[in-house]
């Protein structure tokens, strides 16, 4: 199987290129900036969404579904947010064809709207405008709502499932009766993503606050969890915004609270998208294709049969049979690849390319010594079991290459941490990537500053850190506390 990928350190950017079409995960489309993803890729993503959907559901919240298009003045309603997207938006202007004679299909110029409408890039401002005859009494609060969606931000230059012009995504948006209420929902939301990070991507992420320039176009305050990939940049891997009451206002959104007086409602929204996938194979994958953790794998386990008679591939056939059986029982997906067309040699090469964390191997000898060859992806290591309790052993075996692969991605971190408090060592520090723990003096401008002289942004203000007190590495001024700088995707 030729599907050998660029070296990670020969051009990290292209090997991540080469994994996501040579793992048949996704592909560019006819449509600029916008990906087809493909079977397999999908299935990670339907797994994420299950995963992320029972969290959701768990506490409290309920799906709905919003109009795609969004009236324009419905974005000149909240000045900071249609700021924040105004040069994203792909805008509707016509609604019908016509066929010309000379120039062939064309818009029809008198079928242009009298409102042009935006393809959502997010969807608060449809959403508020809705809530507004949904919520009247503090009875109808707080209202939890979840909705599966697409959005289009009109990207220049994109990456598959990094960044795309068109993506996937769930978007929470949530109505709260007070000001702490709707604090705590925004909270609980990013530890949710933060559980499915690390508990089933395998992707130890640091937790906090965003600084007011990363804010979100909207948002009073944004909490943010961020990983750190093996290129030793920073990706923001989910967001939970407290929006105050800015779209309440915007919308006219008011409830009578207990005591029988008016008042706006107190809002949130949270997100995330596909970049997870980009952010999975990031994390974990290798110069030989994906790694996979087995909780978001579309395939635990793959038997691959070898023989080179027909009785024999029958009776390994019937030997698998029941582990089969007993695999899925346990909850475990697993694939029998009894194709006749290629060779043992190209099933391993593939589906080790697509990550799949076991691989059993069952020849003719196997069966006269009761054996399988177990192979593990994320070490690439070999071993024979017997084939007594195999599907136990298999079960445990996951268990164990699920931690390992979260152990190996929290190493990594905090070996590609570092703290700096000089200018010159930051400078340095971020040429080479990595977390930089630093301190900033907490001003829009400095942050600005050290942007535009070294591309790194401050990716995280972490929750109840034990930093000490300060000078800013760039002005030398007071600082309360040390902050995370990275390059990021």
């Amino acid at each position: 199987m030729a599907k050998e990928l660029t070296p990670q350190a020969e051009n990290y950017s292209q090997w991540y290129n080469d994994l996501v079409i040579k793992a048949d995960m996704a592909e560019n489309s006819a449509v600029r900036g916008s990906m087809v993803i493909k079977p397999y890729g999908y299935a990670i993503w339907e797994k994420m969404q299950a995963i992320l959907d029972g969290m959701f559901k768990e506490t409290g919240h309920q799906n709905a579904y919003f109009p795609l298009f969004i009236p324009k003045s419905f974005f000149s309603k909240e000045a900071s947010h249609v700021e924040g997207f105004a040069k994203e938006c792909a805008i509707v202007t016509h609604y019908r064809l016509k066929n010309d004679p000379e120039k062939g299909i064309i818009v029809d110029p008198d079928a242009k709207l009298e409102e042009e409408l935006i393809v959502r890039p997010t969807s608060e401002t449809i959403i508020w405008n809705t809530y507004r005859s949904w919520i009247q009494s503090y009875r109808d609060l707080p209202l939890l709502i979840n909705q599966w969606a697409n959005v289009v931000r009109w990207e220049m230059r994109t990456r598959l499932f990094l960044r795309t012009s068109e993506f996937l995504w769930q978007e929470g948006h949530t109505a709260h009766a007070t000001r702490q209420e709707a604090i705590s929902e925004a909270e609980l939301m990013l530890r949710v993503y933060a559980d499915f990070a690390e508990n089933f991507m395998a992707m130890p992420v640091l937790c906090g606050v965003k600084s007011p320039n990363e804010r979100f176009a909207g948002a009073l305050e944004t909490y943010c969890i961020e990983a750190l990939m093996q290129d030793g940049k920073a990706l923001q891997a989910g967001t939970s915004h407290f929006l105050g009451q800015n779209f309440a206002k915007a919308f006219d959104v008011k409830f009578v609270n207990r005591e029988n007086q008016q008042e706006f409602v107190w809002a949130t929204s949270w997100g995330v998208s596909t970049r997870l996938i980009g952010a999975l194979i990031m994390s974990h994958s290798d110069d030989n294709g994906l790694v996979l953790p087995p909780k978001l794998a579309p395939i635990q386990v793959v038997i691959v049969p070898i023989f080179k008679k027909e009785e024999e591939f029958k009776a390994i056939t019937e030997k698998v049979g029941s582990l089969i059986k007993d695999l899925k029982s346990k909850g475990i997906s697993v694939k029998y690849d009894d194709r006749d067309t290629h060779k043992p040699g190209y099933k391993f090469a593939e589906w080790e390319m697509k990550g799949v964390p076991v691989r059993l191997a069952i020849g003719p000898r196997d069966l006269e010594k009761g054996t399988v060859e177990v192979a593990r992806r994320d070490t690439m290591e070999k071993e024979v079991l017997l084939f007594v309790d195999i599907a136990d052993k298999i079960e445990n075996l996951l268990e164990r290459i699920q931690k390992n692969i979260y152990q190996k991605a929290l190493t990594f971190r905090d070996d590609n941490t570092f703290k700096v408090d000089t200018w010159e060592a930051f400078t340095d520090r971020i040429e080479k990537g990595g977390f930089v723990l630093a301190h900033w003096d907490g001003t829009a401008e400095t942050e600005q500053k050290i942007k535009e002289l070294t591309k790194a942004t401050i990716r995280v203000i972490q929750f109840n850190t034990r930093s000490k007190p300060g000078s800013c590495i760039y002005t030398g001024k007071p600082s309360v506390q040390r902050v995370v700088f990275a390059k990021a995707y």
